[in-house]
Order: C-alpha cells, then sequence, then structure tokens
C-alpha cells in the first residue's frame, strides 16, 4: 500500500505562490506515476500535473502551464507542486495520487490519494 499526506495549503493574494508536498510511505515509491488534482465546490475533480515513475517526464493542464511545476525526489519519497503567479480560478481543493499506469489525466487510473490540502486565492 500506499499513504500520502499532502501539505502547503493555505491562503495567499492573487500573484502570490504556494509550494504543495506529498510524502509517501509504502512500497516503491519510485514506481509510481504520480499527479496533483484539484476540486473546487460544485466542480468535477480536474487534473492539474503529472510526473511518471520513469525519466521524471511531467504533463500540465492548460490552464497552469507555465505557472505551476511538478518535481519528486524518490529519495525523500516526496513529490512537489510549484504554483506561482497564483489566480482566483486556482482557489480549490488539492489533491495528490499515484498510479501504477506512466501517468495519466484520469482520476480513475490512480489508485492510492491523499486527503487534500486547502488553496484559498483571494482576489
Amino acid at each position: 500500500q500506499v499513504q500520502l499526506i499532502e501539505s502547503g495549503g493555505g491562503w495567499v493574494q492573487t500573484g502570490g505562490s504556494l509550494r504543495l508536498s506529498c510524502a509517501a510511505s509504502g512500497r516503491t515509491f519510485s514506481s509510481y506515476g504520480m499527479g496533483w488534482f484539484r476540486q473546487a465546490p460544485g466542480e468535477e475533480r480536474e487534473f492539474v500535473a503529472a510526473i511518471t515513475w520513469s525519466r521524471s517526464s511531467t504533463y500540465y493542464a492548460d490552464s497552469v502551464k507555465g505557472r505551476f511545476t511538478i518535481s519528486r525526489d524518490n529519495a525523500k519519497n516526496t513529490v512537489y507542486l510549484q504554483m506561482n503567479s497564483l489566480k482566483p480560478e486556482d482557489t480549490a481543493v488539492y489533491y495528490c495520487a499515484a498510479t501504477t499506469a506512466r501517468w495519466s489525466r484520469a482520476t480513475d487510473d490512480y489508485e492510492y490519494w491523499g486527503q487534500g490540502t486547502q488553496v484559498t486565492v483571494s482576489s
């Protein structure tokens, strides 16, 4: 099994930055693709970014390209999401997730999920 714990959420003004962390425990962290998703009230859960278990290739939703950066440190069993130039529309609960697929944009492909961390961007 894999357990995921997010941290780093909070409140920022428009244009500010946050770095989210997702600490993992369990088997073979380096064998999982990792993703970040977000969900705003009344909305579907939305893909944000992903990083593969091999080569650390990265993928982003169009809405965050150029502003967010996903990275992973397998030695620390941690994945990060650096969020810059934040906008009010980035306000959501952010979740990290792990998949045995190389990567995916689909929530159903992820087997393990963190509890979520709230990000609020004020206007």
